[in-house]
């Protein structure tokens, strides 16, 4: 009897299969848990943060030593920014949906008029732009708040009219209107990232709304347009434009920061040198610490930091889409997908013009850059996803059966409340019309011909009966008469 061993290298091959198997069967099953976006979500909300923070006193510190002032300055008031923007996500967070809803509209106002004071000497010019208000120490540009209540509102508006966006004026009017409008007070700034960043809400609402495609056929002709007569109408504008094409050609000037930043992120290599060891934030590379602090993370984390970032918000682009996906309420599906595009698109335009892929625009990248206004709306927004999810319709069952869980009950959230179609309205009778002076009601009725408008089969109604014998019995009135005239 002949014994057959096993094969050590069979066993080898099947274990990290299996391994593999179990893993993605793990995933698959946590992933299908009610809370699972909101707690992916809120990981890389904390992952930002924290990366955001390290980042910015890094990138700054260098430079506020050489200046002369403490190296914890920016630091210092991006934390504070941080702190209000953790209190305004945990608002926004607990914050009913369908009020926050019913406010898009006056916020839009207010943004709308806020616009236009800042053009006026209420605005402070910063960076070559009337695009700030300065209250004592705290000054704050009204451009980030209008691109969230442009996202809400709009949201509010298309769902409202879902049934008649067949017809292109109900599409877009008063969306794109309005939009335009504020493409204008922008540009009279000016301010060029805000009007890019702007005009991704716009073509996102209608693409998720369910525009037809050939309306964004004649927004990328219209955008390409408007790009090059902006391009061509200002000089430092055709100066990045130029510098983008060939960098070459003025590297001290135009092309100045394209090629540190391209020189940062080669000298750090796959693991780079170290926090606070680049020489990028030494005056080598103006604006490092807002506009360009991926060129840091790059020269001090290396190409393992850079795919940390672009792996955090590829995964807030599929988590926030999911979000849109399992919801149910159209007005919640629109604005996740909405706000969830509007930050991986600014992220994806940050990244592509310092690796020179995009010419310079100006846009910081969403809770890494310092700046005040730019991270307290974005954790507003953050907040606002976070309370999307917690509405997908089994998170709502679980919480409200099931209680608010660990990191509900720390953070003293309330459960949410389960989506509601709205009832569908009753078809209005129409009404009498005014009655002319001096004239009775059936005088001012019009007389219908029942069998023209019901047809020549329809039956007589019982009041077309009655007037038949009353015909009827005047006619024989009539003739009996008659007959006795003639009789006498």
């Amino acid at each position: 009897m002949t014994v057959v061993a096993d094969n050590p290298r069979t066993k080898r091959k099947v274990r990290p299969a299996g391994r593999i198997s179990s893993l993605r069967s793990g995933m698959t099953s946590w992933l299908s848990r009610p809370l699972a976006d909101f707690h992916l979500l809120l990981a890389i909300f904390g992952m930002l943060t924290v990366l955001g923070l390290v980042m910015v006193l890094s990138a700054s510190a260098p430079g506020q030593v050489a200046s002369g002032v403490s190296a914890y300055s920016v630091f210092q008031k991006q934390l504070i920014y941080v702190c209000i923007g953790a209190v305004l996500f945990w608002v926004m967070l607990r914050f009913p949906l369908r009020r926050l809803r019913h406010v898009s509209t006056a916020a839009m106002g207010i943004g709308v008029v806020l616009l236009a004071l800042v053009l006026t000497p209420l605005g402070d010019v910063r960076g070559g732009a009337r695009s700030w208000f300065t209250l004592g120490p705290v000054s704050f540009q009204p451009i980030e708040a209008v691109k969230l209540a442009l996202a809400l509102w709009g949201a509010h508006v298309l769902v409202t009219k879902r049934a008649l966006l067949s017809q292109y004026r109900h599409l877009l009017v008063p969306v794109v209107p309005v939009a335009m409008l504020v493409f204008a007070l922008v540009m009279l700034q000016p301010d060029l990232g805000g009007t890019i960043t702007l005009g991704v809400v716009l073509i996102s609402l209608l693409w998720f709304v369910g525009a037809p495609m050939r309306l964004f056929g004649v927004i990328a002709g219209g955008a390409v347009a408007g790009a090059v007569v902006l391009a061509i109408g200002a000089t430092y504008r055709l100066q990045r434009v130029t510098s983008f094409l060939n960098p070459d050609a003025d590297p001290d000037g135009a092309g100045h920061q394209a090629r540190q930043a391209m020189f940062a992120l080669a000298d750090g290599g796959l693991f780079g040198k170290g926090l606070a060891r680049g020489s990028s934030q030494w005056r080598y590379l103006p604006n490092v610490e807002s506009d360009f602090i991926f060129a840091v993370i790059g020269e001090e984390l290396g190409f393992v930091g850079c795919g940390l970032v672009l792996v955090l918000f590829g995964g807030l682009a599929w988590v926030g889409l999911r979000i849109a996906s399992r919801n149910t309420d159209p007005w919640i599906r629109i604005v996740a997908a909405t706000l969830t595009v509007w930050l991986v698109a600014q992220a994806a335009i940050n990244i592509g013009y310092v690796v020179q892929l995009l010419p310079v625009t100006g846009l910081t990248l969403p809770m890494i850059s310092s700046g005040g206004t730019s991270i307290v709306t974005t954790m507003i927004v953050f907040g606002i996803l976070a309370n999307c999810a917690r509405h997908e319709p089994e998170a709502v069952a679980a919480l409200r059966s099931l209680g608010p869980g660990r990191v509900g009950g720390l953070l003293r959230l309330p459960a949410p409340e389960a989506y509601r179609p709205p009832a569908k309205r009753k078809p209005v009778r129409p009404s009498t019309p005014p009655r002319a002076p001096g004239r009775s009601r059936t005088q001012q009725l019009p007389v219908v011909d029942e069998r023209r408008m019901a047809g020549r089969s329809a039956p007589p109604s019982e009041y077309r009966r009655r007037d038949s014998r009353r015909t009827q019995g005047r006619s024989e009135q009539g003739r009996s008469t008659r007959g006795r005239g003639r009789s006498n």
